[in-house]
This record gives structure tokens, sequence and C-alpha cells, in this order.
């Protein structure tokens, strides 16, 4: 997947075009690495042993395809609405809003989870303040930094990115060191733990597929990308140097760490409620859990950068399509779109006051909020890419960045993502967040519905 012809300019005129591709590049690893990754893979393991691998290893073959569909897309019309824009072209507005608003709440909602998140575990090393007021510094402080520029947006969440990546690349150092015997002190297990404790898969298939449900979370935010694409001065190759990088990132990243914690911790250990911090205790290191608390803090906090420039950019593009109110659509001297940064951060403000409140209950319900709704913006991603394509192949039109093996490679991604909405109907709780996930849909395509029979009624009546 490779440019082959010049990318028309970013669409949304009213952006600065100032993000790098360094800044890109980095924000596509970056956003493979978050707190699912850190605090959350222990949860995977203990489901189904050290078979989780599977399950990562399906999950992460999704979201690959997903990556190299919303390439080819965002390479041909780099927008800040993305797949929103996309789903609009491919199925009509309808379905465009639908997913765009979707997509909003959904980071809105995660936005708060990650401040609240960040918090939290960062009041368990350093109980100097109280999580309510910890939630609101972080809230301002990446306000602020949105408010600023794009251009200091990328360049914070690059290095905020590169922590993270280094701090993977210092654990699987360490990780192998001690599985090849190489740390003075420390016994090393070997692959013992594949095979004690009832063996690589001592929960079976069903706890395979319960924990494919768990991890494919993990992964979400990976699609960021395709939104920043529109501020780049480059957006073809952009976006192909940043889709290049999806597939080594998810091998070594998710499923290198995954390996290196299931071979040295069983997949019945405490340990596993911090699993970084379990294998570098095994290794001998006592200060690990300090820093790997630490990291899961800026693992969480990158996020929240990520995700609320990611909630700005798509109520922005859906202002500037007349999905939203118009006001949103409106930038400063710095291109920034201010209204509709604070618009994505209100909910966020509102979570300190719920937490000053119900301090032990408000993150959970923040994140049982989240369900499934990153499993329909791929399926729908995934589905634009196959008409779009097919469009664009039927008129022959020239695409700079081509997604190879269509339709099979498209067709193979949809038909895995409807195996996993089976399996997630087969377990209650997952069942319960897709129900949930799909009500809420319905009810913003009803409420997209009326709103555009409205507009069209008001345009008639104008002429």
């Amino acid at each position: 997947m490779f440019p082959q012809t010049p990318a028309p300019a970013p669409a949304s005129t009213g952006l600065s075009a100032s993000l790098k591709q360094r800044q890109l590049t980095m924000m596509g690893l970056g956003s493979a690495i978050g707190a699912g990754l850190f605090l959350g893979s222990g949860k995977g393991i203990m489901t189904a042993g050290p078979a989780v691998l599977i399950s990562y290893l399906v999950a992460g073959t999704l979201i690959i395809l997903v990556m190299w569909a919303l390439g080819e897309m965002a390479a041909a019309n780099p927008n800040s609405g993305a797949f929103s824009v996309y789903a609009e072209k491919a199925m009509g507005k309808v379905a465009g809003a639908t997913v765009g608003w979707l997509w909003w709440l959904q980071l809105v909602v995660v936005i708060a989870a990650e401040a609240l998140g960040a918090a939290q575990l960062l009041v368990t090393v350093w109980p100097v303040l109280p999580s309510w007021l910890l939630t609101l510094i972080f809230m301002v402080a990446f306000t602020a930094i949105n408010l600023s520029s794009v251009k200091n947006y990328g360049e914070f969440e690059f290095w905020f990115a590169l922590l993270k990546v280094a701090a993977i690349v210092l654990f699987l150092a360490f990780g192998a060191a001690l599985l090849l015997g190489w740390i003075p002190g420390a016994a090393s297990p070997g692959l013992s733990n594949f095979t004690d404790h009832g063996g690589f898969a001592p929960t079976g298939m069903a706890g395979i597929t319960t924990a494919l449900f768990v991890v494919i979370f993990a992964f979400g935010g990976t699609e960021i990308v395709a939104v920043a694409a529109a501020e780049t001065a480059t957006p073809a190759r952009s976006v192909a140097v940043a889709v290049r990088t999806v597939v080594w990132r998810i091998l070594v990243f998710y499923v290198g760490s995954i390996f290196v914690i299931a071979a040295v911790l069983p997949w019945t250990s405490d340990a596993l409620a911090s699993p970084f911090a379990g294998v570098l205790n095994v290794a001998g290191l006592p200060w690990a859990g300090t820093a790997i608390t630490l990291i899961a803090v800026a693992a969480l906090l990158s996020a929240l950068n990520a995700n609320l420039y990611g909630a700005s950019r798509m109520i922005y593009s859906l202002s500037e399509r007349h999905e939203a109110p118009q006001r949103l659509a409106a930038t400063n001297k710095r291109s920034v779109p201010v209204a509709a940064v604070m618009v994505s951060v209100a909910f966020g403000f509102l979570t300190v006051v719920l937490d000053f409140f119900y301090p032990e209950v408000i993150l959970n319900a923040l994140l049982n909020l989240v369900g499934s709704t990153c499993l329909l913006v791929w399926g729908m991603a995934l589905l634009s890419q196959f008409i779009l394509r097919r469009r664009a192949d039927r008129a022959g039109t020239e695409l700079p960045l081509r997604m190879r093996g269509f339709p099979y490679l498209s067709i193979a991604g949809i038909v895995l993502l409807l195996a996993i909405f089976v399996v997630g109907f087969s377990d209650p709780i997952s069942r319960d967040q897709l129900l949930s996930t799909f009500t809420l849909v319905a009810v913003i395509a009803v409420l997209n519905a009326i709103f555009q029979r409205r507009q069209k009624t008001r345009a008639a009546a104008l002429r």
C-alpha cells in the first residue's frame, strides 16, 4: 500500500495543515498503547489463559484490515470527519451523521473516563490530592493544550507516544532477558506456564471467545489517525507511513507483550491484576509497581489528549456538513475550532462533580456506557470502503493509496466483524452492551432522519 497519485488537499479548509508526518506516525504508534494494554491485558489472560494470544491475534487482524481500509479512504479524501464522511458518501447523509455522532458520543464519555482513571491511578502512588481535583486539573490542562494549536497538540502527543513506546520496548527487553535466564537471581519460568496449570487453553474455546470480546476494545482509538490526516500537509504520504506500521506495532506491542506476560505469570496468578508490574517484580525490580502505574497514567492522559482532538474534529466536521449546530464550525486565528473543543470537554468537567459525590461508582458507570460503539464504527468503515472502492474501480478513478487484496480482504474484515458480534451475543454481559449500542444507534438514526427531513422542508419553503 503506497501512494500512486497525488492526493487532494484536506477538505476541511478552516483547519490548519500543520501536523508533521512524524507526529502522525507516532500518533498511530501511540494509539495502540493505552490503559487497555497496561491494565486490561491481565483480565484477558485470566479469562482464557495463554490462549488469549489467539484472541489478540484475531482482534489485531480486524483492526489491521480496518486501518488499511481507512488508509485508502483517508488518502483519497482527507477530512476531519473521516469515516463519518466516507459513510455519507457510500450510504447517504443519515448513515454518515449517525456514525459521526456515535463516535463523538463515545469519545466524550471516554475522555471523562480517562481523566478520572488517570486521577484514581495517580492517587495510589501520590495520595496528596483527591481524585476529583486531579481530574479537574487534567481536564483544564488538556483543554488548554487542544485550544492552543494543532501543532502544539501534535508535538505533545508525539512525546507522550514516544514515552509509551519506550516503556514497552524496555518491558519486552526485561521480559526476554527473564525468560532466557539472563537476569541474576531471577529464575526463568521458560515456557512452562504454557503447558502447566491446565495447559495452553485451560478454559477452552469458551474462554478464548469471551476474552476476544474483552480485548477487542484495547484497540479502540487507533482509527483517530484517519481524522488527523486532514491536518497534515501531505495526507497521502503521511497516512501511508502511519498505516504501514500497523501490522508490526500490533505484533510487537500487543502480541509480544501478552506473550511475555503469559509466559512469566500463571493465568491463575493474582499478579495479573497489574500484569506489567507483576512481570517486573518477578525479575527482581521492586520499583516496578510505581513505575508502571506512572506509565499507565501517562498512557491514559495521552489517550485523553488524542480523543479530545478526535472528538472536537468530528463535531466540527458534522457542523460543517450542517449536521450539528453551525457555531461549532467556527475557528479562531490559530485555526482551532474552539467551540467544538469546549462542547467536547463539557461532559468531562461534569464528571468532576459526579466524582466528588459518587467516587466509588462513577468510573465503572462511564466505562459501561461506552459499550461496543467502536465495533459499529469499524463495521461502517469497512462497508464504506467496500462500496467506495467498487464505485472508484467502475469509474476508473485513480486512488493515491489502494488496499491490496480487494475485495477479498475487505469482505474478510466484514465477516470477521460479524463473527465477533455473534460471539458477543452469546455472552450476557457483552449482549447487554451490544443491545444498548444498537438502541443508541437507532435513536441517533431516527433523530438524524427527522433533522434531514426538516432541513429539506425549510429549504423548500425558502425557494
